[in-house]
């Protein structure tokens, strides 16, 4: 990937723990920074294409998601 440190400015790193902001918090770790592809169309099928996001979160209820900085907040 092309950023593996995280980004200083946030705290968020691979192996960090964090909290995801929104309606319905959730806590898990960073397991991936997709660093400069963040942004990236990605195509799901014929119909469908997203904005690839920055980190993927292994949820500690067993989920994963993808999330960018300002859906995440790290925990101490």
């Amino acid at each position: 990937m092309a950023q593996v440190n995280g980004d200083d400015k946030t705290g968020l790193a691979v192996g960090c723990r964090v909290r995801t902001v929104g309606d319905d918090p959730a806590t898990g770790e960073i397991v991936e920074d997709f660093g400069d592809l963040a942004g990236t169309p990605v195509v799901v099928d014929a119909q469908n294409t997203v904005r690839s996001r920055r980190w993927a979160v292994a949820l500690d209820d067993g989920q994963l998601v993808f999330l960018d900085d300002d859906q995440l907040e790290p925990l101490s």
